[in-house]
């Protein structure tokens, strides 16, 4: 695939941050997403965050699988470190980088079937070993690069694009996060950038493994029972002369949320998402309040969003692991490697 370089030219007045940098210096290639994908809001709110935080490229790692949203770190910070790798695998490259250079920033991105189905062990042992990360998960219920299937986290009721109804429970990365003893979990949707951004912050600075699940609309697949505009009810009761597929230009879904509120989204298709964004007094350190929370909204239909749980003294891999401070990668192989006899010593005090 060619990536579509932007233009190069910089108006003179952008804001710089303390590096002297714009935030076009933090973006990457053209996307090459469908127009209007909730995932090209989420690059711009990850690229304002970098900017804000005033994060050097060069100290980045973005990490990611497959699927489209593992398509979008080429979207943002050019200039960083990268690795795609392949389908479900992304939290233990994450790891073995993160284990051998703990001075680089890490964020991995990857979509709930990357997430949620073929990687489902290894997100969860990236949670387990608390790998000091921001843990991007763009959900759309799909899997957009294979023609819509459902993704784990389809609710019941939905449908595909040809029709069939999803009858299988979903999973929700928050709620089991949470029961994994994730340090910090936060959800937010993709068009409200007011938001996502601080929560994008917020996990970048995280001491941890930090999972931010964003709903992020799928404007070629996100078919929902009961939509006469959706793309199933159009081919199932249209005469289709010649067998094409058309993805129509739409503009991307923004929304803000107020603090305990419930705001109704309608999606490209003419479903409605209801979200609702925590109180000002909810306590994001209690992990069962935080649990409850979840699963007394998903009973009304509706989406918790916000920072929902944070632990703030908690202990990455790294802590876990008594290692060294100076990064492995940076150690004298001598000294990670000082031989036989060392070893041999080693064992004598076991014997």
């Amino acid at each position: 695939m060619t990536q579509t370089a932007k233009p190069s030219v910089r108006h003179p007045r952008l804001k710089r941050n303390k590096l002297g940098l714009t935030q076009r210096d933090y973006e990457g290639s053209q996307s090459t997403l469908c127009a209007g994908c909730g995932h090209d809001s989420i690059t711009a709110a990850i690229t304002q965050a970098f900017f804000e935080l005033d994060m050097p490229l060069h100290r980045v790692a973005k990490l990611s699988g497959i699927g489209c949203s593992s398509k979008t770190p080429t979207y943002f910070l050019s200039e960083a470190h990268g690795f795609n790798s392949v389908h479900g695998r992304m939290p233990s490259i994450a790891t073995g980088a993160n284990a051998a250079n703990r001075d680089l920033s890490y964020i991995g991105v990857s979509g709930d079937g990357d997430s949620l189905s073929i990687g489902l062990g290894q997100f969860c042992h990236a949670i387990r070993r608390n790998v000091n990360m921001l843990y991007m998960l763009e959900n759309n219920g799909v899997y957009g690069l294979t023609k819509g299937q459902f993704s784990a986290s389809a609710d019941v009721g939905s449908r595909a694009k040809r029709g069939e109804e999803n009858r299988m429970s979903p999973i929700d990365p928050a709620s089991l996060a949470l029961t994994l003893g994730a340090s910090f979990v936060a959800r937010s949707f993709s068009g409200d950038k007011k938001q996502l951004v601080p929560i994008i912050k917020a996990a970048l600075t995280h001491r941890g493994f930090a999972l931010v699940d964003v709903i992020s609309p799928c404007v070629t697949f996100n078919d929902h029972e009961g939509s006469t505009k959706s793309y199933a009810h159009t081919r199932e009761h249209g005469h289709e002369v010649v067998e094409t597929d058309f993805v129509p230009i739409l503009h991307e879904i923004q929304a803000q949320q107020d603090h305990g509120s419930t705001t109704a989204v309608t999606m490209h298709d003419g479903s409605v998402v209801r979200f609702r964004s925590v109180d000002e007094g909810y306590d994001p350190t209690d992990r069962d309040a935080a649990y409850a929370h979840l699963k007394e909204l998903q009973a009304k239909g509706e989406v918790a969003t916000g920072l929902l749980f944070i632990e703030p003294t908690s202990m990455d891999l790294h802590a876990f692991e008594n290692t060294v401070d100076q990064p492995l990668v940076d150690v004298p192989f001598e000294k990670l490697c000082p031989g036989s006899e060392v070893l041999a010593e080693l064992q004598s005090r076991w014997r």
